[in-house]
């Protein structure tokens, strides 16, 4: 069977076979020597610890079209009992300060072949290029939506002949795509939501992939969305899978750049020459599937350019949808029982409306001064990110005879936001003119200080 094994005699080959591609490459900043397995943390071992007997492929396996390597269905060797959640928080606090190199390894070390890495064919290549240098066989699957980009297609290429690899491919249900389209139509998802054709396409994929494991490995990181994913730790029991032995707590999830910067990442991948996606230097940042995926702007957080006609609560596709927050009966956010957020837009030059206040205002058809207010939630890392810029808005409008306010959107007052103010998403930004009742909802999602005073100085 073709597994996506590679080793360190597998390495050499792997380089020098690939030097003969034209692959889009980030530029070669310097030099770099790979480093050494690192020294980890000996003293925390596994009650079930084992030792992979399995023989890494050659760098350029030849293809057996009679066999299609999937995660599903690798039969692992037997292991003996499963290990306590307990003891993957107490690793989780070790490895809080270690490199993604040293949590890569130990990873490795840990669950053998029992372990694959799942590669989406954005800047996750990093984890493919950690696992490389620590000398350990490894594997690595994808999820082929049958919706990907063409770039993402050929960067999958490109990587699998730069390291030497086959990646294990995972395909929806043909019989159950086929229904969601005949009965919904290629676009469903514009009209009720991307949840459907991503459980159907990207989840119950992973889920059979990840029955054939004992752990995974993610490029989650902790500022990739604030909204969703701040709190993601360096390894943690599964949530929401189930692994090869089935049931709660079967499945290890590994999270080696959680604490690391996305910009970190990126000179990373730029030290080591590592292939990437072609789209990243058209202004993708995060890429998904082709139709739910644009360019982000100056200004606009990274998940901006995922499902923008969406909540930004919402911008999870499934396959970590343990890291989504559940609103509490007063419309705060928690967390695993963590504190509330703290709120936004919190300053002098911003008035904070109540519901009686904007019900006001919408009756108003001769006000004293327009407004423009912001619809919001404080969890929003949209919200979040265009905070500088409202505050930044309100501080030029002080004085200038318009009014400049804030009113939160979101729990109870989700459905009342919906049907009287033009709510779709977070944030909403209305403008109440002087002398006219109806609000004028900004259509743009360009949310810098030039851009949003040009709009209030045209209505006003």
């Amino acid at each position: 069977m073709a597994l996506a094994f590679t080793s360190s005699s597998a390495i050499h080959g792997s380089w020098s076979s690939s030097s003969s591609y034209e692959q889009p490459k980030v530029s070669q900043l310097g030099t770099f020597q790979p480093l050494e397995r690192p020294q980890l943390l000996s003293s925390i071992v596994l009650n079930s610890r084992r030792r992979s007997a399995v023989k890494p492929l050659n760098a350029e396996p030849k293809r057996n079209d009679s066999i299609v390597p999937s995660a599903a269905t690798i039969v692992a060797p037997e292991v003996g009992e499963n290990v306590e959640a307990e003891d993957f928080e107490k690793l989780a606090k070790e490895l809080q300060n270690a490199s993604p190199l040293e949590v890569m390894d130990k990873a490795l070390e840990k669950f053998g072949d029992d372990i694959a890495i799942a590669f989406s064919g954005a800047e996750d290549v990093a984890l493919i290029e950690y696992a490389h240098l620590t000398g350990r066989p490894y594997r690595v699957f994808s999820l082929d939506t049958g919706r990907l980009n063409p770039e993402t297609y050929q960067l999958f290429d490109t990587v699998e002949k730069h390291y030497g690899i086959r990646i294990e491919y995972m395909f929806p249900d043909s019989v159950e795509v086929q229904a969601l389209v005949r009965t919904k139509g290629l676009f469903s998802f514009y009209e009720d939501g991307h949840q459907e054709c991503c459980r159907v396409r990207k989840v119950r994929p992973l889920r059979r992939a990840l029955k054939g494991l004992r752990a995974w490995i993610t490029g989650q990181r902790k500022d990739q969305s604030p909204g969703t994913r701040s709190e993601i730790p360096i390894v943690q029991v599964d949530p929401s899978f189930e692994g090869l032995d089935g049931g709660a707590g079967s499945l290890v999830k590994w999270n080696p750049v959680a604490n690391v910067d996305g910009k970190d990442i990126w000179n990373f991948l730029r030290a080591m020459n590592v292939p990437v996606n072609s789209l990243h230097s058209q202004g993708y940042v995060s890429i998904g599937c082709e139709p739910c995926t644009r360019p982000v702007l100056p200004g606009q957080h990274e998940r901006e350019g995922r499902w923008w006609w969406e909540d930004a609560k919402a911008k999870e596709c499934g396959l970590h949808k343990g890291n989504i927050k559940d609103e509490s009966v007063d419309g705060a956010v928690q967390t695993n029982g963590t504190a509330t957020i703290a709120d936004i837009f919190d300053t002098k030059d911003i008035v904070t409306l109540s519901k009686p206040g904007v019900e006001n205002l919408l009756k108003l058809e001769d006000r004293r001064e327009p407004w423009l207010v912001v619809l919001y939630a404080p969890w929003c890392q949209f919200c979040q990110a265009m905070e500088g810029s409202y505050v930044e808005l309100a501080e030029k409008l002080a004085g200038s005879g318009v009014k400049v306010g804030k009113f939160r959107a979101d729990g109870d007052q989700k459905a009342f936001a919906q049907q009287e103010l033009q709510l779709g998403s977070f944030p909403t930004i209305l403008f109440f003119p002087k002398h006219s009742s109806k609000a004028i909802k900004y259509p743009s999602e360009k949310r810098d200080v030039d851009s949003l005073l040009a709009f209030v100085n045209a209505l006003r």
